[in-house]
């Protein structure tokens, strides 16, 4: 394809009209990439690290999505943000948060984290974090890696961070807070 021709096909793109979705929602065309995106993989890369220090750069928000939340280091993190003020809000699977023991969920809710509980699907399986979202450093963390000591001592995971893009995690803090909606309190 000729730059001409990819140019033009862009500006098609850019051009064209948000789609609506089956339910009303209205679901974003493909945006253009902004910021840096590094990917990490477990277990090779210490991505535990990487995201306590995501964790420790926020200044705003951090919205936790988990099927899995076990990472004591991880959720220490999340409770030194919420006391230096920062709006930390966790979603858990429902299922998971029955079954597993060391689940952290309830010591999140203990220091004061509002935990909300998906119980609407047979897995609620998203594992994200977003950090920042309405600003221009805002970041999002996804991939396989569940927020377990085991995700990075013994599995083979991987972790996307996308760095300095607005739009992305915008989208992703709209995603949390539909899923938040459909989620119950979680009740110490």
């Amino acid at each position: 394809m000729s730059v001409r021709a990819f140019a033009v096909l862009l500006l098609t793109l850019a051009a064209a009209p948000v789609v609506t979705g089956a339910k009303g929602v209205d679901a974003d065309a493909p945006m253009v990439a902004e910021g840096t995106l590094q990917p990490l993989f477990a277990p090779w890369d210490d991505i535990e690290k990487s995201i306590i220090g995501m964790l420790d750069g926020a200044r705003r928000q951090i919205l936790v999505q988990a099927y899995l939340l076990t990472n004591k280091k991880i959720s220490a993190a999340l409770i030194a943000a919420h006391r230096r003020g920062v709006d930390v809000k966790v979603l858990v699977d429902g299922d998971q948060l029955e079954r597993v023991d060391s689940s952290t969920a309830p010591r999140l809710a203990s220091a004061g984290i509002p935990v909300w509980i998906e119980t609407k699907y047979q897995n609620a399986h998203n594992k994200v974090i977003v950090v920042d979202a309405e600003t221009s450093h805002a970041t999002v963390m996804t991939g396989s890696f569940n927020f377990t000591w085991t995700a990075q001592h013994k599995n083979a995971e991987n972790l996307l961070v996308a760095r300095n893009n607005p739009k992305l995690a915008a989208r992703y803090a709209r995603n949390w807070e539909r899923h938040r909606n459909e989620a119950s309190r979680y009740k110490k």
